[in-house]
């Protein structure tokens, strides 16, 4: 039986992942977290009874304790809590689906307590992959990639790394593909978190509606596989059923295919490396019109490009950018700013950003303070 925690786990692919812990039958949560849902986390708790259950918010934490002292999982709180959610005893890999950079603390302290990942939180490999990925290296330590396109990727892959000539990433197009800038200008919360194709949390539905998703995937997929920058391709594929493809030195393209189905690539990272069979609805190709793709408008959509600059500079710039548009997203969701405003802001913060080449921990969590503070000092004004 697999040991397993999940970090996110009242989240869109927290709760996909325990429906597919559901599914196998074989698989033991042995550590969950969540920011602050304690009621879904009870009854979580009382479901798959955890060693260990965490929750962000320390005064939550306090009254969910309260609420299952009936239980044998240990409850704790804060960011120390998820690390040990992380790094629960018994569990042999660590799904991470935490949203934005509050995932670093809790991956690194998986990896270096020997935890394999299954890695859903992009932005921990923006913020800081040299030395998450050197971190894996030295502990031994397996990253399996849960984002469908990077899943596809590492399946295309298949061992054959030093054959691999383009990575080419589908992209949605989000929710606003085809609108010209002066069509986005007063477009809504509601608008921007209606995905065509995909059902995720807010805050990556936005971003898959400014096209910045694809941009962090560029920047994950070159730290995921060690294939430069000129070699990640973004394609744009609006049916969302080729979720990657992989191009190889012979010239001949794999592509990994299936229905918009986040269970897939949670199904197989928890089942690497054997194929079982899964929950997921099969592929009808019969019921297929067409399959189409196009380049991405990175006039209209920024973001895109401006990733790809961020991942060429290296250091801090992939940190400064992330932490920029986290801040400028929250302030999306929250009515503070209009649509358009989440790329002025961004790339206002990527170019008054001097990078600090290899940082450390404490360089990168020190630029992802000062840009957000930055970015509420300028919007307070």
């Amino acid at each position: 039986m697999k040991k397993i925690s999940i970090l996110g786990s009242t989240g869109s692919v927290g709760t996909q992942a325990l429906e597919t812990v559901d599914f196998l039958g074989n698989v033991r949560v042995t550590g969950l977290c969540a920011n602050s849902n304690t009621k879904l986390l009870e009854r979580q708790i009382r479901k798959y009874r955890p060693a260990v259950a965490a929750v962000k918010d320390e005064k939550a934490a306090l009254a969910l304790k309260a609420a299952v002292a009936d239980t044998a999982t240990k409850v704790v709180g804060g960011e120390d809590g998820i690390c040990q959610a992380a790094c629960a005893d018994g569990a042999e890999a660590v799904l991470t689906s935490v949203v934005g950079i509050s995932g670093l603390a809790p991956t690194l302290a998986a990896i270096e307590s020997g935890r394999d990942i299954f890695l859903a939180n992009k932005e921990t490999l923006v913020a800081a992959g040299e030395l998450v990925m050197k971190s894996a290296s030295r502990k031994g330590v397996k990253i399996i990639p849960v984002d469908s396109e990077h899943s596809a990727v590492f399946q295309c892959i298949n061992g054959q790394a030093g054959s691999v000539k383009r990575i080419i990433l589908t992209a949605s197009g989000g929710a606003f593909f085809g609108r010209t800038k002066s069509e986005l200008e007063n477009v809504t919360v509601a608008e921007a978190i209606s995905h065509p194709n995909w059902s995720m949390g807010k805050k990556i539905t936005v971003d898959s509606s400014t096209l910045m998703n694809k941009g962090l995937e560029v920047i994950e997929a070159h730290h995921l596989f060690g294939v430069p920058y000129d070699d990640i391709e973004v394609v744009i594929h609006r049916e969302s059923i080729i979720h990657s493809m992989v191009e190889f030195t012979d010239n001949s393209i794999l592509a990994q295919m299936g229905l918009p189905d986040m269970r897939l690539p949670i199904h197989y990272a928890i089942c690497y490396p054997e194929r079982v069979p899964s929950a997921v609805q099969r592929l009808d190709f019969k019921a297929l019109t067409s399959l189409t793709f196009f380049q991405p408008d990175v006039k209209t959509f920024p973001l895109l490009a401006l990733a790809q600059k961020a991942g060429r500079l290296g250091g801090t710039a992939p940190t400064a950018l992330n932490s920029a548009n986290e801040a400028a997203v929250a302030l999306f969701l929250s009515g503070k700013i209009r649509f358009l405003e989440i790329a002025e802001i961004v790339e206002k913060a990527l170019s008054s950003h001097k990078p600090i080449i290899n940082p450390s921990l404490k360089d990168i969590i020190e630029t992802d303070r000062n840009i957000r503070c930055e970015i509420l000092k300028e919007e307070s004004k």
